[in-house]
């Protein structure tokens, strides 16, 4: 083989063309950073510990179970635990609605069909709003679902949807908390 050999010239361009690509993303690449979706380059996050402005959010009163677990939950994530603040710089208001579906139905016998399986979906719409200028700060809208199994007996039943709910009021917390510190955030 000579250096002349097409094959030989065409893998070396190829060589070239991929270095060229891998140089060009490793500088394109090196502009990112990551930093903390809440908090400038000084701060430090600890698990448990909320920063300063998602610790003085109040959670406004709210008037279903459901929304109350949700309330609960948000509660104890802004706060670490500690409750409401005093004299907090937010209010959130929210508003909380569930539903509860059937997914699946099993023919138990001939004549009647039963559902054995369901799912609860819980939408939540919040508002951040200033307590001193009434300012609406932030608005969004969030949703979770929990699927469950329907037994037969009636209480085993309800005692499943209600599960159902918890866990879907859990994890709606939890993406309520994100997207109000990525509201923060923009602020």
């Amino acid at each position: 083989m000579s250096s002349s050999d097409p094959v030989v010239s065409a893998s070396r361009t190829l060589c070239r063309v991929a270095a060229g690509f891998v140089v060009a993303s490793v500088l394109a690449l090196s502009a990112c950073s990551v930093q903390p979706l809440y908090g400038g380059a000084t701060a430090s996050f600890a698990p448990g510990q909320p920063s300063a402005r998602v610790a003085s959010i109040a959670v406004k009163a709210v008037e279903t179970r459901t929304a109350q677990e949700v309330r609960n939950h948000l509660i104890f994530a802004f706060n670490g635990g500690a409750g409401q603040p005093a004299s907090p710089r937010y209010l959130m208001e929210l508003d909380v609605r569930g539903t509860d579906s059937e997914t699946a139905t099993v023919q138990r016998s001939r004549s009647d069909n039963e559902s054995s399986a369901g799912v609860v979906k819980l939408t939540a719409s919040y508002k951040l709003v200033d307590p001193v200028t009434t300012e609406v700060v932030a608005t969004g809208t969030r949703s979770a679902t929990s699927a469950f199994d329907r037994p037969v007996q009636l209480f085993a039943a309800s005692r499943a949807a209600r599960d159902a709910e918890n866990r879907a009021a859990r994890e709606l917390a939890a993406f309520l908390q994100l997207a109000v510190m990525q509201d923060l955030a923009r602020l």
